[in-house]
């Protein structure tokens, strides 16, 4: 008896994939030979040289998993001297059932959606799984913690919860 999620929605996560990320030359010449930073675990932001924005390197597996959302804090307003500067926070609760169904748990128990893991957008559970709402990127909505978060009665784990937070992008390499 593991219980059941309450309204769920249908969630798209791109999981970040450090090996293929790694193994990217976002910069062609340039100082990166790679697109992950292992001193600071995260992609390389570099410039794109058409559009002169600061993008981040990013390969990325795509998975649906059903999940109850929580608003924390939607587009809330932070004033900046250059203008408002809206945060965004979000947490999704899935079910363990549905992370071991897709093979999103490990041997060991954890579960295969980590920090910088990101949402992409948000289905209705029914057919054809019509868009609710797709995060736009920048500034996106990106993992930040991951808590199994409760048992079922017979002491089976059931629960993960995972916290969403908007982040900026940082200074690009050039």
């Amino acid at each position: 008896m593991r219980g059941r999620l309450i309204n769920p929605f249908l969630v798209v996560i791109g999981r970040l994939d450090t090996v293929k990320t790694r193994t990217e030359d976002p910069d062609g010449d340039g100082p990166l030979t790679g697109g992950y930073d292992d001193v600071f675990r995260a992609p390389h932001i570099v410039e794109d040289i058409t559009t002169g924005e600061r993008v981040e390197v990013r390969e990325e597996s795509i998975i649906q998993l059903p999940a109850q959302i929580e608003d924390r804090r939607a587009e809330g307003l932070q004033q900046l001297i250059s203008g408002d500067s809206p945060q965004s926070a979000m947490v999704l609760t899935f079910h363990f059932i549905d992370l071991e169904k897709l093979g999103l748990v490990a041997d060991d128990g954890v579960a295969k959606i980590h920090k910088n893991d990101r949402l992409i957008e948000i289905r209705r559970m029914c057919a054809g799984n019509p868009l609710v709402q797709e995060i736009r990127t920048p500034p996106g909505l990106y993992v930040v913690e991951v808590t199994p978060a409760g048992f079922g009665l017979e002491g089976e784990r059931n629960l993960l919860r995972v916290t969403l937070e908007e982040r900026d992008i940082g200074t690009a390499v050039r």
